[in-house]
């Protein structure tokens, strides 16, 4: 089985962190769950983002998730794949070199990656999908494209792979997602 290694921080989406998180773990899978300035035991609030047909999702507080690992004593080497989450963490946590850092290695070493949502918006920072098919959600489009790779647009439950990468928009694509993403192991 693998193990993974999830980024995440305060006001992730709930949905997006907890269901792949859990699912990963009930197919035997090992998930460390790391936040900078967190360690093992601290625990980080999340956000529930619906589809109630506004313009944009609605925003509500969600659940207090627990982290399971330190960001700092993590190593890429010691990780068969990367999943990243979305919501509202990815918008600071792109800002940390070393989150940064850490996903350009998982690109370099060829692991799979999944991101959902907003999770795009840390691959845009990391500058690794270039020439990429992505997919995420539509706000982020533009970031995507500026990126140098091609924005899909997916129904809500849809994913996409292109290589070791998987993508999608939001967490109705769970399904989609972790059956693609979990392939790639």
């Amino acid at each position: 089985m693998a193990k993974v290694l999830m980024i995440t921080g305060d006001f992730v989406e709930d949905y997006e962190n907890m269901v792949p998180f859990q699912a990963l773990i009930a197919m035997g899978h090992d998930v460390s769950a790391v936040c900078p300035d967190k360690k093992a035991g601290d625990t980080i609030s999340t956000s529930i983002h619906d589809f109630e047909g506004d313009q944009t999702y609605t925003e509500k507080r969600g659940h207090n998730f627990v982290l399971n690992a330190d960001f700092e004593s993590v190593k890429m080497s010691d990780y068969d794949a990367l999943y990243l989450p979305g919501g509202r963490a990815p918008e600071y946590l792109r800002l940390n070199p070393a989150v940064i850092r850490l996903i350009r290695q998982f690109f370099e070493a060829d692991k799979p990656v999944a991101a959902i949502c907003h999770g795009a918006q840390l691959l845009t920072a990391a500058n690794v999908i270039e020439g990429k098919q992505v997919s995420a959600y539509p706000a982020c489009e533009p970031e995507v494209n500026m990126a140098g790779a091609t924005y899909v647009e997916l129904p809500m439950d849809g994913a996409v792979t292109d290589g070791k990468l998987v993508t999608a928009p939001a967490w109705p694509a769970h399904p989609a997602m972790l059956r693609q993403f979990v392939a790639l192991f």
